[in-house]
């Protein structure tokens, strides 16, 4: 009888009372094998080559050489899978989207409280995210793509169905792997996009304000963190805001974006793709376009089917181009994804659709 495979994971962080929770939290999980610890970036870099581990958990801010430095690294000659800690106060924010620029796959902040209501709660999150992680594999920690607009030497033809013509919003969701794979998309449209663009990615609240505006400035397109009551207008890209549910409501002569809190326990992640894609199929029907991008579970795949008996279009992205397969592989499975895309191929999708 096979031996059970395990997880071999490196943890990195200066602070010792951090590493040995981290430790104690993973080892608990017969699936997880915690192969060694680092206390900055220089030894973390030496212990990569040495054990070869499927995961690296990563702290941002260490003696010697912080992680962001570290990961563009590792990512040069050792591509390895991380999952960053970071802190959720603006300058931790900027730091975290710029370890995710430089290959890491994901992020957990590093207090557990912002994202889990007990301590229980709290080590499944981290055991389960470490596993998703691996999941992705080595091939997801490529060089980052630049920032700066490419088109492809050879597009594949993407057809557009004479029914999605007339599209009035695209709304995208994602989670890990989405901050780059956004950069990616938002960055080939132009600042004359002829269509408003609504975007839910899973993020905790900390850190979409950050997002949005190291967007705003990679993009020709304008990008912002949502607001209650913002108008949604032709290019204008509004993130929805972490840690809250973002809808969108029909008001006299337009329509405009709606934030609330929720507080149902039900409800796992905020914001939800499923509640502002529901929205959305209210409002919009047969006029919006939704994309589900990389990212983890199913968030999407309910919200997709109301939107898709309203007669609106729905688009996915590949198993190959994606970080983790699993939000647009949950919608492409249920048959619900018009067409299936490469990364590289929605910008000019996009802007078919748009007449642009």
């Amino acid at each position: 009888m096979n031996a059970a495979v395990t997880t071999r994971v490196l943890v990195v962080d200066d602070s010792g009372f951090f590493r040995r929770r981290i430790v104690e939290i993973l080892q608990a999980d017969r699936s997880i094998e915690v192969v060694g610890t680092a206390a900055n970036g220089q030894d973390a870099l030496e212990q990569v080559a040495r054990l070869n581990p499927d995961v690296v958990t990563m702290d941002i801010e260490m003696p010697v050489m912080d992680g962001i430095t570290a990961v563009r690294h590792m990512m040069s000659s050792r591509p390895t899978p991380v999952l960053m800690f970071s802190s959720l106060t603006h300058d931790g924010a900027r730091a975290t989207l710029e370890a995710l620029d430089a290959g890491a796959v994901d992020f957990l902040p590093k207090r557990f409280e912002d994202i889990a209501k007990d301590r229980a709660e709290a080590s499944k999150l981290l055991c389960r995210r470490v596993l998703e992680v691996a999941r992705s594999g080595h091939g997801v920690a490529r060089r980052p793509a630049p920032v700066t607009p490419i088109r492809p030497a050879v597009a594949r033809p993407v057809v557009v169905q004479s029914r999605h013509k007339a599209i009035r919003l695209v709304v995208i969701a994602t989670s890990t792997g989405g901050p780059v794979a956004l950069r990616q998309v938002l960055t080939r449209l132009p600042a004359d996009f002829r269509l408003p663009v609504l975007v839910v990615q899973h993020m905790p609240a900390g850190i979409t304000p950050a997002f949005a505006a190291r967007l705003d400035q990679q993009c020709a397109i304008a990008v912002a963190e949502a607001s209650d009551g913002d108008l949604l207008q032709p290019g204008r890209v509004l993130i929805a805001p972490g840690g809250r549910q973002t809808m969108v409501r029909q008001q006299v002569g337009d329509v405009r974006v709606q934030v609330t809190d929720s507080e149902d326990k039900r409800i796992h992640y905020r914001p939800c793709a499923d509640i502002t894609f529901a929205s959305v199929a209210a409002v919009y029907g047969d006029r919006a376009l939704a994309l589900v991008m990389t990212g983890m579970g199913a968030d999407g795949r309910e919200g997709a089917r109301k939107l898709k008996q309203q007669g609106g279009a729905v688009w996915s992205q590949d198993e190959e181009s994606s970080v983790i397969y699993g939000m647009p592989a949950a919608v492409a499975e249920a048959g619900l994804s018009d067409q299936v895309l490469s990364l590289r191929e929605f910008g000019t999708a996009l802007m078919q659709v748009a007449g642009s």
